[in-house]
C-alpha cells in the first residue's frame, strides 16, 4: 500500500498544478474570458470564468481517473501485461494534459491564442512520443490501434502496431515542423491532413493483413 501511494504522489502533484496556477491567477481573471479562438488565433468565443474550473477536471484529472479505472474493468487482464509501461503513459498523459490546460488558462487569462501553432506543436509531440510506444503495446482493449482484426490475431496487433508506430512517429515529426516554419491557416491543414492519413492507413492495413492471413487459411 505505501509503495503504491508513493508511486502516485508526485502524478497527484502533477495533476494539482493546473488548479494551483487556477487559483494564483483568479482574482486577476475578469468576470468573461476567452474560450475558443479559430485558426487565426483570434477570440470567437467568450464564457464566464468559471468554465475554466472544467479544464483542470477534464483534462488531468479525468485522465489519471481513467487510468486508474482501465485496469479494474480490462476483462482479460491484459493492460496488466504492460507492466512498467503502462504506469509509464500514465504520468506522461498526466503532464501533458496538466501542461495542456495551464496553457489554455494562460492564454484565457491574457486574452490570446498568440499563436495556435503552439497547440499543435504539443499534438505534434504526443504523437511522436505515442509512436515510439506502439510497437511495445501488447494487444488489449482500450490503448493503441483497436480494429476488429488486431484484436482477432497478435500478429496482426504487432505488425499494424510496427506500421503505425512509424507513421505516428514520422507524422509527428511533420506536425512539430509545421508548427515552427508554416503559417496558421497552412499549418492547420498540414496537422489535419496527416492526422487522417495516420489514422486511416494503419487501419486499412490491419485489415489487409487479416485479408491476407485468412487467404492463406
Amino acid at each position: 500500500m505505501k509503495s503504491i501511494v508513493k508511486k502516485e504522489l508526485p502524478i497527484v502533484a502533477i495533476i494539482l498544478l493546473p488548479f494551483v496556477y487556477l487559483a494564483y491567477v483568479w482574482n486577476d481573471l475578469p468576470e468573461q474570458v476567452p474560450m475558443h479562438w479559430n485558426i487565426k488565433g483570434e477570440v470567437d468565443r467568450y464564457g464566464s470564468k468559471y468554465e475554466l474550473l472544467l479544464v483542470p477536471v477534464l483534462l488531468p484529472l479525468l485522465v489519471y481517473v481513467l487510468f486508474l479505472v482501465i485496469p479494474k474493468i480490462d476483462p482479460k487482464n491484459k493492460i496488466k501485461k504492460m507492466g512498467g509501461k503502462y504506469q509509464s503513459l500514465k504520468v506522461f498523459f498526466t503532464i501533458f494534459m496538466s501542461a495542456l490546460a495551464m496553457f489554455i488558462m494562460y492564454t484565457a487569462k491574457n486574452e490570446s491564442a498568440e499563436n495556435p501553432n503552439y497547440i499543435l506543436l504539443l499534438l505534434g509531440l504526443l504523437f511522436i512520443f505515442l509512436g515510439n510506444y506502439f510497437k511495445t503495446i501488447k494487444p488489449n482493449y482500450f490503448i493503441g490501434i483497436k480494429t476488429p482484426w488486431t484484436l482477432e490475431n497478435e500478429s496482426i496487433w504487432k505488425e499494424t502496431h510496427s506500421l503505425g508506430g512509424k507513421m505516428w512517429f514520422i507524422g509527428g515529426f511533420i506536425i512539430v515542423l509545421g508548427s515552427l516554419i508554416l503559417p496558421k491557416e497552412t499549418n492547420f491543414i498540414v496537422f489535419t491532413i496527416t492526422v487522417v492519413v495516420i489514422t486511416l492507413i494503419p487501419v486499412v492495413y490491419s485489415y489487409l493483413l487479416y485479408r491476407r492471413t485468412q487467404e492463406r487459411s
